[in-house]
């Protein structure tokens, strides 16, 4: 009778606090008339009777946790955060990486020398004059990255200092190179440890400055060999033997502890990071996968996964816009990515600088040059909804999925928050309902809007 009356007891207790809860929610519409406005509560309330809501959230299924959300701190980006007054760029830094004041970037891309947008000569910080080898890296220097990119990730550190860094080059030396230049060829095998050193030597710079590298990529799109910015040729068979026999052991000797993931390109090309998963040699030193958007479909990250469950995946490149960009990422979530990097986050209205041959759509924040002035996209507000609520460590929550015109994704944060982002990129409003645990809410949502809903799961 006793154990009866507590278990009644309990119950109680449980629906009086679930009888309080709400959900907090927030909005932004396509028009921009909502920008990660604020709206009023929505009551949660207790239902028996199973998985009633069109939205079912069951707990039992989380996958992958969360390394990260943001974008990249790549020379463009840097460079035109610089040409505005102090007061503007402060407000800048703010609005993209505190967490409360901002959208709470915490996953930041470097470029490890130059990449194609930058507005000065192509470099690395090895270079030497032609016919010249430095195989022990006597010449190293990251100085030329004091003029904007150092002040600007240390800004960036101050705003958010859970934030962390994944670097990516875009070609090694020159001099390592069957080319001699730092745009097309592909690194010498004899140069292969002298990279691994430059790569090492890279990580120790950073954090000399005070700036831990998290991660990096052994190359920067390694299908790409071209003559008109800097890259380099890669094959899975190149790369698993310059892990295994080079940067594997390189990084061991030197105590590195930046992981290191491979491949860093398209979709449409698994065959290259099997190559390299399926060698135990050189599968130890890897923590997992880089993937970018440009070709190919979201869903082979989820076959590599299920392939190799003990190596993560991650995007590492590719803005995307608009609602129809909001659902690419969730795909990329749904598709077990532990992370999310848009490519360029300030680009003037001319699309500079860019010394690179590749156009640049309007990024999430566009520089006006003539007015020292930013302009906040929706793409701002997009990723915004993301990266502000889904906390590091946040498990991804599989279920039943909409689609193209209405989708949804959830995450329980490691303080028990859930996290349901939506987005109705139809011209109607839509209604539904969620369930959670035995709780449902009920609301709507406007045509061509999406919104962040949070409650707590206790």
């Amino acid at each position: 009778m006793l154990e009866r009356c507590f278990a009644v007891f309990l119950c109680l207790m449980l629906f009086a606090a679930c009888a309080g809860a709400e959900v907090n929610v927030w909005v932004s519409s396509l028009d921009m008339k909502e920008t990660l406005t604020p709206k009023p509560p929505i009551a949660i309330k207790r239902e028996h009777g199973g998985k009633s809501g069109n939205i079912v959230i069951d707990l039992s299924k989380e996958r992958q946790s969360i390394l990260g959300i943001g974008s990249s701190l790549e020379h463009s980006t840097c460079y035109n955060l610089m040409q505005l007054a102090p007061g503007m760029r402060a407000e800048a830094m703010m609005r993209l990486f505190e967490p409360n004041k901002g959208i709470g970037m915490n996953l930041m891309r470097l470029c490890i020398g130059t990449s194609d947008f930058c507005g000065e000569p192509f470099y690395s910080y090895d270079d030497m004059p032609a016919e010249q080898a430095d195989p022990n890296m006597e010449h190293f220097s990251i100085e030329k990255d004091r003029a904007y990119i150092l002040p600007i990730v240390k800004e960036a550190q101050m705003r958010n200092p859970g934030l962390l860094f994944l670097g990516s080059p875009w070609s090694p030396p020159a001099w390592m190179k069957d080319s001699g230049r730092l745009c097309g060829g592909e690194l010498l095998q004899k140069y292969y440890d002298a990279y691994a050193r430059y790569l090492a030597k890279f990580i120790r710079a950073y954090e000399a400055e005070g700036v831990p590298i998290h991660a990096i990529t052994i190359q920067n799109e390694p299908g790409m060999n071209v003559s008109s910015y800097p890259s380099c040729g890669w094959n899975g068979d190149m790369q698993r033997d310059f892990i295994m026999g080079s940067l594997g052991p390189i990084f061991k000797e030197y105590g590195i502890k930046a992981l290191v993931l491979c491949f860093d390109h398209n979709f449409n090309d698994v065959a290259f990071p099997e190559t390299i998963l399926r060698d135990r040699d050189a599968a130890q030193y890897v923590d997992g996968t880089a993937f970018h958007l440009y070709e190919g479909k979201p869903e082979a990250m989820g076959e590599l996964l299920r392939k190799y469950p003990d190596k993560n995946v991650y995007f590492t490149e590719g803005s995307t816009y608009n609602l129809g960009g909001a659902i690419q990422i969730m795909n990329y979530f749904a598709n077990g990515a532990r992370s999310y990097n848009a490519w360029v986050t300030v680009i003037d209205k001319k699309g500079k600088p860019n010394n690179g041959p590749h156009r640049c759509s309007p990024t999430c924040i566009v520089f006006d040059p003539d007015t020292k002035s930013l302009s906040y996209r929706f793409d701002y507000y997009m990723y915004g909804h993301f990266s502000k609520f889904i906390q590091r460590g946040a498990r991804f929550i599989e279920t039943v999925r909409g689609d193209r015109q209405f989708n949804h994704i959830a995450f329980k944060n490691p303080d028990g928050t859930m996290v349901l982002i939506v987005a109705n990129n139809s011209n109607e409003k839509r209604k539904f309902s969620v369930q959670c645990e035995g709780h449902v809410f009920r609301t709507e949502l406007a045509q061509q809007s999406m919104a962040s809903y949070t409650w707590k799961t206790t």
